[in-house]
């Protein structure tokens, strides 16, 4: 076998370990963050469950809040790897829809089907910022990341011509960011919120809200 050839054996060799490698980093670290907890969980708990040393795992992911932001982009899009929101299935589900009501209730029942996976997840995020000044970085990235989303939606809803002219798209990106907040989830789960219920309750009032025609929107 030529030496070329065999060099690019073996780094396509090597990126493959490396992903299998950070594929159990990152499904050991879901499991210990979403049974046992993250304040409860070491990294040394998730490395040997993963059947690597520390180490790798700071190699391969990063330290804990950097392996939490992992899993909540897992979680976000029920995969076995972070992905970009772009990519998520139900973000190409919202840019499909047609016209700005089915996108906001498109985009309200995935919450609903998310939220009770993340949310404990942003709760522990929250709490262990308090002390974790990584955690308050990864929090705060996290909060921005979620307000430049919402204002790529808020464009993508008055492409539609559906939205109401009073509400600029800054304003639309707000009341978006505001209530699809995990903390607004927490408020109706503590209410005894289904998250059926919260996701029906969602887009009732995204559209009464936000569309030019809230009458239409509300009697379809």
């Amino acid at each position: 076998m030529p030496a070329e050839v065999k060099r690019s054996y073996r780094s396509v060799r090597r990126a493959e370990q490396a992903a299998a490698t950070q594929v159990a980093v990152l499904r050991a670290a879901r499991e210990h963050f979403t049974t046992v907890g993250y304040a409860a969980t070491g990294v040394a708990d998730i490395a040997l469950a993963a059947g690597v040393n520390t180490d790798t795992v700071y190699r391969a992911v990063g330290r804990k809040p950097q392996l939490l932001l992992a899993v909540i982009d897992m979680e976000l899009a029920g995969s076995d790897r972070p992905v970009e929101a772009e990519q998520r299935d139900y973000v190409r589900a919202i840019l499909a829809a047609d016209g700005a009501r089915l996108k906001l209730t498109t985009y309200a029942d995935a919450l609903g089907r998310v939220m009770p996976r993340v949310a404990p997840l942003f709760e522990a995020l929250a709490q262990a910022a308090v002390t974790e000044p990584g955690c308050a970085t990864v929090r705060d990235e996290i909060g921005a990341r979620r307000r430049a989303h919402m204002l790529a939606m808020a464009l993508d809803l008055r492409a539609t011509g559906d939205l109401r002219d009073d509400l600029d798209d800054d304003e639309v990106a707000d009341l978006l960011w505001t209530t699809n907040a995990p903390e607004y989830y927490a408020l109706a789960v503590a209410r005894g919120w289904s998250p059926t219920t919260y996701a029906d309750r969602l887009g009732d009032l995204w559209t009464r809200l936000l569309l030019a025609d809230p009458q239409v929107a509300s009697t379809e």
